[in-house]
């Protein structure tokens, strides 16, 4: 199956783009919806976070508690290594299993950290870029979370540049603060189309 890995940064609209591919019929592994499963009460990946971790990141109901995880990791890079080097791989593997079962010319790996983790460029065929303006991104983020703007820029920076994205870019679909909902789902359209196209040769 033809495969393409779908990315941006926080606020850019990355999951807003797969939403109008799934209304398409395309299959989307969601990397986020994965890793929200395996952080879930009862998660996969919960035991192995508390032994990593302690208590403290550990909510009542024994799901992750992604505010003082995302404090921890932001403060000490060593702990942001660590949680990574035992979530991404258990992503991956989920991913790959959801992959296995999707049907359609071509399916799309939504990844938040595509181009950062160095691992997705070999797994697809294409590489998708969500792309706005920085000043759009913190805007969307305060808005649909509540996070203070010195936050949200902590999480962009740890997040690879917009250039570094750009230019790892196949395709770019851009979402800037004035882009209309029609005219995002009219990009989508015609990426849509070109990847039928390309799958189809394959």
């Amino acid at each position: 199956m033809f495969r393409i890995g779908l990315t941006g940064g926080i606020g850019s609209g990355k999951s807003l783009v797969a939403d109008l591919l799934m209304r398409r019929g395309v299959p989307v592994v969601d990397a986020d919806a994965v890793a929200h499963a395996l952080t879930a009460p009862g998660g996969a990946a919960m035991p192995a976070i508390r032994q990593a971790f302690g208590d403290t990141v550990i909510r009542p109901d024994g799901a992750l508690d992604r505010d003082v995880m995302r404090s921890l990791i932001f403060s000490d890079q060593s702990l942001r290594v660590r949680l990574e080097a035992l979530l991404h791989p258990m992503i991956y593997n989920e991913m790959k299993r959801q992959a296995a079962l999707a049907q359609g010319p071509y399916a799309v790996f939504a990844v938040p950290l595509l181009v950062e983790s160095g691992r997705w460029r070999d797994r697809v065929q294409r590489i998708c870029v969500v792309d706005c303006e920085p000043a759009t991104q913190v805007a969307r983020v305060q808005v649909r979370s509540g996070l203070t703007p010195e936050v949200i820029e902590r999480i962009m920076s740890a997040q690879a540049t917009r250039d570094d994205r750009l230019a790892a870019a196949d395709d770019v679909v851009f979402n800037g603060a004035d882009t209309s909902l029609d005219e995002l789902a009219a990009s989508v359209d015609a990426l849509h189309d070109k990847w039928l196209a390309l799958a189809a040769q394959r």
